[in-house]
């Protein structure tokens, strides 16, 4: 695929922050009900893995260090509960929606009034991660931090040159050196594998569905490639694809070094091994369990999303002697859920130097058309994973 060259003249961050203002919380009740339940769930456990691996680096480094940490496009909090368990020292959260900020900053309080304040400090800032400078909002103007998390939305800032350009400005500039930047995002040859395999400008399921307005399947901006992505019941805005060997080219300027990639489903399949994770799993609820238990229905209503569970639980069955009390049993996702997890990528890079780079208003390496890899992922064809 190429790249050619674009600048993202939209602004649609406006557009993000009333999309998810106007989003309501919703209960465990509810969320149980939610086709995407398990989804949901994947996707959280897939962050609670990356940051525990990530701060057990930190410690490893240093057993007897204070950790701060920066949350990039916070959201509503969800993460609060990761860097409680992680024994963090001290947080910074900082989004675009007020909503959101305050409905975090009030989850916090609730949390450290239970915990009789024994509970990080955090500090909630109200900014465009894409167009504010962060470091000029802290309460402490020497704040530093140890890692810096941006998850599931670190897509947006790549509409223009400009906001990719202050994002990884906030992301670094008050990273220490041997700290880490992590985060998930879509996998822009992922996304556009899908598009370029469907009859028309949209691809996608009863569980997500993205689509694209424009017609050229061969060209693509480098910034401001616009699509929109609906998700059930949770996300219907507009997104831009992240071009990785820019987002790298740009990090380097920034003193960030990539140190892995992985597709979620590469990241599934070496964490599952992991017997804390593996637990986790089950914890979370993060795979759904099959058959199902006790009359429950499925969570889709199509057979054919099940197969490959029902598949590796015949081989499973074939294997193992026939006297169990119980039937066996395994966790999946339905074939609908898997296709829509499996558009996204985790990154991990590493700050290892101080450098601070001036803006260039037209970058060369935007006049540029690039072509990335065009490797044959079959994340979409894998059909339902097996976990715990």
């Amino acid at each position: 695929m190429a790249y050619a060259p674009g600048s993202g003249s939209g602004d649609h961050s406006q557009t993000v922050a009333n999309h998810y203002n106007k989003l309501e919380e919703s209960g465990l009740e509810q969320r149980s009900r939610s086709r995407i339940f398990y989804l949901r769930n994947f996707n959280n456990w897939i962050k609670s893995v990356l940051i525990a691996r990530t701060l057990e680096k930190l410690r490893a480094k240093d057993p007897k260090r204070t950790i701060s940490v920066l949350d990039l496009c916070s959201g509503k909090g969800g993460d609060l509960l990761k860097w409680k368990k992680g024994k963090i020292d001290n947080l910074v959260c900082a989004d675009i929606a007020a909503t959101s900020v305050e409905q975090s900053e009030i989850r916090y309080n609730e949390n450290r009034q239970r915990e009789g304040n024994r509970i990080f400090d955090a500090e909630f800032i109200v900014a465009d991660c894409t167009k504010d400078r962060l470091k000029d909002k802290y309460k402490n103007t020497d704040q530093t931090f140890d890692l810096v998390s941006c998850q599931f939305s670190f897509h947006y800032c790549f509409e223009s040159y400009s906001q990719a350009f202050m994002m990884l400005r906030n992301a670094s500039e008050c990273l220490r050196v041997g700290g880490y930047f992590i985060g998930t995002t879509p996998d822009s040859n992922e996304l556009i594998r899908r598009l370029r395999k469907s009859s028309g400008n949209s691809f996608g399921n009863e569980v997500y569905n993205i689509s694209f307005s424009q017609e050229d399947k061969t060209n693509f901006p480098l910034f401001g490639a616009m699509y929109n992505f609906h998700l059930e019941g949770v996300v219907d805005c507009p997104e831009f694809l992240v071009y990785f060997p820019m987002l790298e080219r740009l990090a380097a300027q920034f003193g960030l070094k990539l140190v892995k990639k992985w597709s979620f489903a590469e990241f599934f399949k070496h964490n599952v091994r992991h017997k804390e994770s593996l637990t986790l799993l089950s914890t979370m609820q993060a795979l759904e369990p099959f058959p199902s238990i006790g009359g429950t229905e499925p969570m889709s209503t199509e057979k054919d999303d099940y197969k490959y569970a029902h598949q590796f639980l015949s081989s499973l069955t074939e294997s193992h002697s026939q006297d169990h009390r119980r039937p066996l049993r395994i966790g999946t996702l339905s074939q609908a859920e898997w296709d829509a997890a499996t558009i996204y990528l985790v990154f991990v890079f590493e700050k290892v130097e101080d450098v601070s780079p001036p803006f260039v208003a037209t970058p060369a390496s935007q006049r540029l058309t690039s072509a990335p890899p065009s490797g044959n992922s079959n994340n979409d064809g894998e059909g339902s994973k097996s976990g715990s």
